[in-house]
């Protein structure tokens, strides 16, 4: 290999471990990669910053706004009482996932699940139904419609756009259905059939267990001379409270676990309890009881005050650092009442906890504390306590015919996707549906970069001949089983590298080499940009190689386990899917 070959591998790698590793954000390492290209001179400016002009980023943002616009409006919600219905176990699960794939093929994925899911979860609770047996088949589903249409997901855009940078046709609006839709179908018949018998249920049939399971923890004091000072834990009606338990008093350095009924409570001691969110709210009332969070707490009584599930992403600010050094309550005007993750208790007080990427915090704030963060990077999902979002407003139906428009007028090729998307963006602003400012807020600006700046890591990839020296190696282990094993072994190494980096990125990195591929074995080079698009949405192994996933992680009470476990058979759906879909197609 080159000397720029050697360059270019030893930067994609150690982008990879930053990315892996979390010690940069996803559009810091790609181009910070980029720039180091640029300055050795593998690449030129051109190539470097040609994604800044591409029609891949301008349009995604543009889908940003359209499905901001979708879920501020509360266009999808009145379908899903009337889809969902009495229904319940397999019918209940294909009647949520069909649909909710549909949708997901021509918007943006993480809005939809930031809409549907406190919906979904609420409907399952109604129905004395787990709501963790809809949740994460709820973000599969989203994964798998965005496959069906070009503008599904930000990574079949940034495919095209690779595709027309290189001199190709860009890819049609329903190009990728031909193979997208039997992959989105296969994965959706399994998750029906299968959800129940692979995804432990992680809420019991008994009550006790349902709360322990899913359960936060918030530490009480005392009030010295209040009315539980010197009393027994269950003269004080602490003993048989409904759903929350006493797990231990901390009396100074002394920790007094298990509590009895006849432990004596002095002033000053420290409760740490357990249990549901709503209940856990309902022990803040309890007199002769103060937070033992002082400094993060605000009044549990004020009027104006509402309860928040929040769930930490992995461009959260506050990832890393504990509500202390975040200075939680001055930045946000708000107080973390409590943190779940994973379904386990956080032993340690509150204001020591580090956070980490899932993390569910339960949040005491103004009822306006959604409207101003839920567009923010500082949480993935917020969603609010004891109550349905807001019902679909009266721009509702505007924003539905806009979509439908941008989808006709990309679709039946009077326009092409990105003039028909900055259209309804335009449409959106200047109906009032968002103001500008709010567009500009829908606008992940992190994903906007990663893109562009994938455009420069992939010439870096070609140019340097990196990608011939990687994609000899793959055609000749894959290509002993014909053209289908080529698309294999390219489709399989592009999602191995989705569930450790970004699927955008995971794209950017297997495009040039699946298109050396291609030329290697004289095949179709669109065949081998068509599978590594599909499969690098196929991040279904873990809760933190895909948004969606991280968002609902949190919610359902799952393990890390869990995805995996339910995961693994869809991803060998998907890899089986995609080689022989295009192989039946003659894609090559």
């Amino acid at each position: 290999m080159s000397w720029q070959a050697w360059l270019t591998l030893a930067v994609v790698a150690v982008m990879v471990f930053t990315m892996v590793r979390d010690l940069l954000a996803p559009a810091v390492a790609v181009v910070g990669a980029v720039v180091v290209l640029l300055v050795t001179g593998v690449i030129g400016p051109q190539d470097a910053f040609g994604g800044f002009s591409n029609a891949a980023p301008l349009t995604v943002a543009a889908l940003f706004v359209l499905a901001a616009a979708v879920e501020r409006t509360g266009t999808l919600q009145p379908l899903m009482e009337m889809i969902l219905g009495r229904a319940r176990g397999r019918v209940a699960l294909g009647r949520l996932l069909f649909p909710t794939a549909g949708v997901s093929a021509f918007l943006n994925n993480t809005p939809i699940v930031a809409m549907l899911a406190p919906e979904v979860s609420a409907w399952a609770e109604r129905r004395d139904q787990s709501p963790s047996r809809f949740l994460m088949p709820l973000s599969f589903a989203t994964i798998l419609g965005g496959v069906v249409t070009l503008i599904g997901t930000s990574t079949n855009l940034l495919v095209s756009g690779l595709l027309e940078a290189g001199g190709r046709e860009p890819i049609g609006m329903f190009e990728l259905t031909r193979v997208g839709a039997p992959v989105a179908v296969a994965g959706l018949v399994y998750l029906v059939l299968f959800t129940d018998l692979l995804l432990p249920e992680r809420r019991a049939a008994a009550r006790q267990a349902q709360e322990e399971l899913r359960a936060f923890t918030v530490h009480m004091e005392v009030s010295t001379n209040g009315p539980l000072d010197g009393a027994t834990v269950e003269a004080g009606g602490l003993r048989h409270l409904q759903g929350v338990f006493l797990v231990q008093v901390q009396r100074g350095r002394e920790v007094i676990a298990p509590v009895t009924p006849n432990t004596q409570l002095q002033g000053g001691d420290v409760l740490t309890f357990a249990g549901k969110v709503d209940l856990v709210i309902d022990l803040q009332r309890t007199r002769g009881l103060v937070s033992a969070e002082r400094e993060h707490i605000i009044s549990f009584n004020s009027p104006g005050r509402t309860f928040f599930e929040a769930v930490l992403g992995e461009s959260s600010p506050l990832i890393g650092k504990t509500l202390k050094e975040a200075e939680f309550r001055g930045r946000y005007q708000a107080a973390v009442v409590a943190i779940h993750r994973a379904g386990q208790r956080v032993p340690a007080k509150l204001g020591a906890v580090h956070l980490k990427v899932g993390d569910t915090l339960l949040i005491l704030a103004d009822p306006g504390f959604r409207d101003r963060w839920r567009d923010r990077p500082d949480f993935l999902l917020v969603s609010r306590v004891g109550g349905s979002p807001p019902m679909a407003t009266r721009r509702a139906a505007i924003v539905g015919a806009i979509t439908m428009a941008v989808v006709l007028l990309a679709g039946a090729g009077i326009l092409p996707i990105l003039q028909a998307s900055m259209l309804g963006a335009l449409a959106i602003v200047a109906t009032g549906v968002l103001t500008p400012a709010e567009a500009r807020a829908a606008v992940d600006l992190d994903v906007i970069l990663v893109i562009a700046g994938s455009f420069g890591l992939g010439a870096a990839i070609e140019r340097s001949g990196l990608a011939a020296v990687l994609a000899s190696g793959i055609a000749s282990a894959g290509g002993r089983f014909g053209m289908v094993g080529a698309i294999g072994a390219v489709s399989l190494g592009t999602v191995v590298l989705t569930e450790f980096i970004t699927n955008n990125a995971a794209a950017a990195l297997m495009f040039p080499i699946g298109i050396a591929v291609a030329l290697n074995m004289h095949g179709d080079p669109r065949a081998f940009a068509i599978a590594v698009a599909v499969s690098a949405s196929a991040s279904f192994l873990t809760p933190i190689g895909y948004q969606t996933n991280t968002m609902v992680y949190g919610m359902g009470g799952y393990r890390f386990a869990d995805f995996t476990r339910l995961g693994v058979g869809l991803t060998a759906i998907v890899l089986v899917a995609v080689t022989t879909t295009i192989g039946w197609f003659g894609w090559y």
